[in-house]
Order: C-alpha cells, then structure tokens, then sequence
C-alpha cells in the first residue's frame, strides 16, 4: 500500500472511530472543557475537526481581538515576548522591555530565512484572527478573544516569522495560502490543526480538504493539545482526554 494510501485509511478509519463515539454518546453529551489534554495521531485530530460552512464576516475587525497585551505586567508585551522567545540571537534590550533596533536574529522557518531587526519581523497567528472569526470567534466573549489574540500558553499559537510572509499570508486558510518553503508544510499543518483544537475552531470544507491533503506526506504522530476554551460537542467526543486540570493563563474564573 503506498504511503499516501496508508494515510488517508488511517484517517478513515480515526472519522469511523469519531462517528462511533458520537453514536454511543447520551443525548446532551456536554462539550469539552477548559484545560482537557487532547493527545490522538494528527490524522484523527483532521478526522475529527468539525466541518461547517463560513457565512460573510460581518463585524470583524482586528480591534475585536484585544491584542499585544502584557498579561504578566513584566514590561513586555505579547510581540515583544515572542520577539525575545524566537530569536536565534538574543536582542539587546533597554529599560523594561524595549529591543533595540537591528539587534538580534530571527530564523523565519516559513521561507527559511533568516532576519536580523525586529522592524523586519511580524508576530503571526497560527490561525489568523480574521479566520478564527469566522470559524466560531464571532461568538467569543471579549476576554476569549483577547486569550486568543495573546496566546503564549502555547508556542505554535504565535510565531515570528518574516514580515513579507505574514503579509502575504493575510486572514488566508491552508487552501488558499501554504508557507512557500517545501519544509515548513507538515509543521504548518499541525500546528494549524493543533490551535484549532486547541481553541475548539470549525473548519469549512475546502480548508479540510487541503489540510488532508497536505498531511498525506506527513508522519502520523501523536499530537498532544491542551484546550484554552470548550470546543464542540462532535470534537470533544471523536479525541481522548487524559486530565481536565489545566486552566490557561488568561482564564479567570468567577469570584
């Protein structure tokens, strides 16, 4: 059986295993929590992403994701936390939290290149925020969204990369843009996968499509995701969960 074959049956056989779990569910089966690990082979992770069609995004805008917050009152905020996280070479920094101009190295794994000043370099969400609108944001309260936008709980949420790449990349899903490095794809496609779990997100039905497809070359690891928000019912039932322990760091629960 070739490679490709042996991917895609396994990825059938994780929908079939999903579709089961449905089945044998109660009626009402609640949604997944805050804090629940998901760890399940990426092919089930695609298999179980729910599918649904994006309607016209009305109402967005980026001011709707409080974004580039300091959480953690250190001086920094989120930009410049992932600036500091991702840099080959380490920048000079002055009073609290400020890089100095054209210090520093940043490798841009999306084109493999490599920049050295910050002026060059744009933090980019793994799912951009106008996706992660129309993929079920629109209905997130504002400190949901604002977790979102500032997610250092995990590192695939928020990358540096080469200014000229976000941009091209825009609000685009993997079936309208894919990093132009041949190997960046499977890493982009998991982590794309891993924060739409992660934040309980829909997928529409080309964007799925092209997901499977690119993962078609890709090894089939275990993936491991902890959820920051409650995802859908259908996602909660098709993964595993091991602990429900784990709150992300923006969650505030009620005094």
């Amino acid at each position: 059986m070739k490679p490709i074959t042996r991917w895609f049956a396994r990825g059938v056989v994780g929908a079939l295993a999903a579709v089961l779990v449905l089945l044998l569910l109660p009626a009402g089966s609640a949604a997944a929590a805050q804090g629940e690990v998901v760890k399940a082979p990426l092919s089930e992770l695609i298999a179980a992403l729910p599918v649904e069609d994006e309607g016209p995004r009305a109402g967005y805008s980026r001011r709707q994701f409080n974004h580039w917050v300091d959480r953690d009152r250190d001086g920094c905020d989120t930009r410049a936390e992932v600036l500091l996280r991702d840099a080959v070479t380490a920048p000079q920094i002055t009073g609290r939290c400020t890089i100095t101009r054209d210090t520093g190295t940043w490798y841009s794994w999306y084109d493999e290149s490599t920049q050295t000043s910050k002026v060059d370099v744009d933090i980019d969400h793994m799912v951009p925020l106008g996706e992660a609108w129309d993929s079920g944001a629109a209905t997130w309260t504002a400190a949901e969204r604002e977790g979102y936008a500032n997610d250092l709980d995990d590192q695939r949420a928020l990358l540096a990369v080469y200014d000229k790449q976000n941009q091209s990349k825009a609000d685009r899903d993997p079936s309208e843009w894919m990093p132009p490095a041949a190997s960046a794809t499977c890493r982009y496609i998991t982590d794309w996968v891993v924060v739409k779990v992660r934040w309980g997100l829909t997928v529409n039905q080309a964007e799925h499509t092209a997901i499977q497809r690119n993962a078609s070359g890709c090894d089939d690891e275990e993936i491991t995701v902890i959820r920051a928000r409650s995802a859908p019912a259908a996602l909660s039932a098709a993964v595993p969960k091991t602990r429900s322990d784990v709150q992300p760091s923006w969650f505030e629960p009620a005094a």
